[in-house]
């Protein structure tokens, strides 16, 4: 699946549609300010591969601080047989940016 927009995350969050939504980000950043995803930092994904595989047909959106471990992620979900990842492009930071207004 392509990555999306944080202006199109936004929308499907008050659309209510359903999807699993994971931060990657340490535990101390997502204390820090999250926008209440599921908190397993890239370097626990693998040992939680097992957990995720239930939803494993369900759309997967992972977001991190830039996009940069969440793209990580992704791929790593995809090599693993996931199908429908999804990366945030510019993380909470063009979230904080864009929809929340501030830097």
């Amino acid at each position: 699946m392509e990555d999306i927009d944080v202006i199109a995350l936004k929308a499907k969050m008050d659309a209510g549609e359903k999807f699993v939504f994971i931060d990657v980000r340490e535990t101390w950043e997502y204390a820090d300010d999250n926008l209440g995803a599921i908190n397993i930092p890239l370097g626990e994904i693998p040992g939680k591969l097992n957990e995720l595989r239930e939803h494993e047909d369900e759309e997967i959106i992972i977001h991190c601080r830039s996009g940069a471990r969440s793209g990580n992620a992704k791929q790593f979900l995809l090599q693993a047989g996931f199908t429908k990842v999804r990366n945030v492009l510019g993380g909470i930071l063009d979230w904080n940016d864009k929809v929340k207004g501030k830097k």
